[in-house]
């Protein structure tokens, strides 16, 4: 016990230091000045490079060689895998390589900021090609033999393959191309009118969190380009966005992140500053975003209580009554963005990047080509052209960040989301009369006993399959919710 402990009090002090290294990435997003960009990534490396040393320190290996794993509790071996698993990873990849990547990825983030603002791949595409040589060359040290492009999907889905997704993928696409193109024959809603001014999109937006557990004594809300959530256990902040004309994106894009934040907040306290103490995967944590912002906040019940704040505070906006603004938030819309699409296509925006970063990892897609084959997958998955980068292939941060791997556990999340929806609904069967209420308790406090809790503790596919009941995961429910719900709203 004397290594455990020592190699735990070890780890302690690494998980805060990753915090702080967390901490510059949101003021990064948020608050740095644009001149600080060249020493940020100086910091930034910096930090890397602290936390390298001590993921791959000979002392690790020592402790974990003396401890017996099999005379302790769950928890603690469950903690030993994480630790040892983060110091196989750390061991294979060069601390000049983990150093280098974060510096360039901090330069890379400016440069793709600014190249999104004036509509220019081509100033991004030099820095995007570093970005890639560099991740590359990380997947091929942490691989040997085996798939590149699934080295680095598992940093993010533990033990998930490409070969997985694909299959799952497969089939998804056919009954969403199929529901697609049944809703988009149909009459739309009709959509809000007028502007909705940034101070009320911010007030409402915190309402709005604050009814689905958001605990502000423990986080904050910033806007930022792209929206995102940072942080665990009693510092946990995430951000929005606000349009004038659009304010369903600054509101759902908040619900969505406070899904992810709820998460963090919500783990055993036990486990903070420990492996336990964060989401066990970016699969598992897309879940709670999605089930907050689809399956709870776009639900009939949650949109009637909404419905009415949203009145309080922008007055009048051209919807009649609380049926037709249900439509108008679940409107399934011809679009370019990923984060604003709706239900039905937000997976095909998923499985289209997908393919393309798994193209590039694999060299099979040159930087210079990608912009065109954006276009060209976008227009046969979607039926209309990309009008300029913004709208396409620059309007993601995942590729400036080197999140590779990462875009597959959006739709992963959302199967995930689908499973726990099943779940939720026969475990609490008057949970639409308390949305009604806008009282999301019953189904937050559902989430946060049955998986939130947890952390860390079980692997993915484990804790989702634990919340079910035993049903392990599948594409069905997800499909089953999708078809019933926009079939009902479209009389398909």
């Amino acid at each position: 016990m004397q290594a455990f402990d020592e190699l735990m009090a070890f780890q302690r002090e690494t998980e805060a230091l990753s915090q702080v290294a967390g901490r510059l990435g949101w003021d990064q997003e948020t608050m740095m000045p644009r001149g600080a960009a060249e020493q940020r990534s100086d910091e930034m490396a910096a930090m890397e490079t602290v936390l390298h040393a001590r993921r791959e320190a000979p002392q690790i290996g020592e402790w974990l060689a003396a401890i017996d794993a099999g005379a302790l509790d769950a928890e603690k071996q469950a903690q030993l895998r994480h630790i040892r698993r983060a110091h196989e990873r750390a061991t294979k990849v060069p601390a000049r390589l983990a150093a280098e990547l974060a510096r360039m990825i901090s330069r890379a983030h400016v440069t793709w900021a600014e190249a999104r603002a004036d509509d220019d791949y081509a100033a991004f595409a030099p820095v995007l090609s570093d970005v890639i040589a560099l991740r590359r060359e990380e997947a091929q040290a942490l691989a040997g033999d085996g798939d590149i492009y699934d080295a680095l999907l598992d940093d993010y889905e533990p033990g998930a393959k490409g070969s997985d997704l694909d299959s799952m993928f497969g089939a998804l696409r056919p009954r969403l191309v199929a529901l697609r193109e049944a809703v988009l024959d149909r009459p739309a809603p009709k959509g809000l009118t007028g502007t909705f001014d940034e101070s009320g999109q911010m007030k409402l937006t915190r309402q709005v969190a604050r009814a689905f557990g958001y605990d502000f004594k423990r986080g904050r809300v910033d806007k930022a380009v792209h929206p995102f959530s940072s942080g665990s256990g009693d510092d946990v902040r995430i951000t929005t966005r606000t349009n004038a004309l659009d304010p369903f994106g600054c509101l759902y894009s908040t619900i969505h992140e406070v899904g992810h934040a709820s998460y963090e907040q919500n783990i055993n306290p036990g486990y903070r500053m420990t492996p336990l103490g964060r989401g066990v995967s970016m699969g598992v944590h897309e879940s709670q975003s999605r089930i907050f912002e689809n399956q709870i906040g776009r639900s009939r019940a949650f949109t009637g209580w909404l419905y009415a704040r949203m009145r309080d505070t922008f007055g009048d906006f051209g919807i009649a009554d609380e049926d037709a603004f249900y439509a108008a938030v679940n409107e399934v819309k011809n679009g370019y963005i990923r984060t604003e699409a709706d239900e039905v296509q937000y997976n095909l925006h998923v499985l289209l990047r997908f393919d393309l970063e798994r193209a590039l990892i694999r060299d099979a897609l040159a930087v210079a080509d990608l912009e065109a084959a954006w276009n060209d997958r976008f227009k046969a998955d979607f039926g209309f052209a990309v009008d300029k980068p913004s709208d396409g292939v620059l309007q993601d941060v995942h590729w400036s960040a080197g999140l590779f791997g990462y875009f597959p556990t959006y739709s992963l999340g959302n199967v995930y989301a689908g499973c726990l929806n099943e779940c939720l609904r026969a475990a609490v069967p008057d949970l639409d009369d308390r949305l009604a209420e806008g009282d999301t308790k019953p189904a937050t406090d559902w989430l946060r006993e049955n998986l939130q809790t947890h952390g860390g503790l079980y692997e993915p596919r484990e804790v989702i399959t634990k919340a079910c009941g035993g049903k392990a995961p599948t594409e069905a429910p997800l499909l089953d919710y999708l078809e019933a719900k926009f079939g009902a709203l479209y009389g398909v």
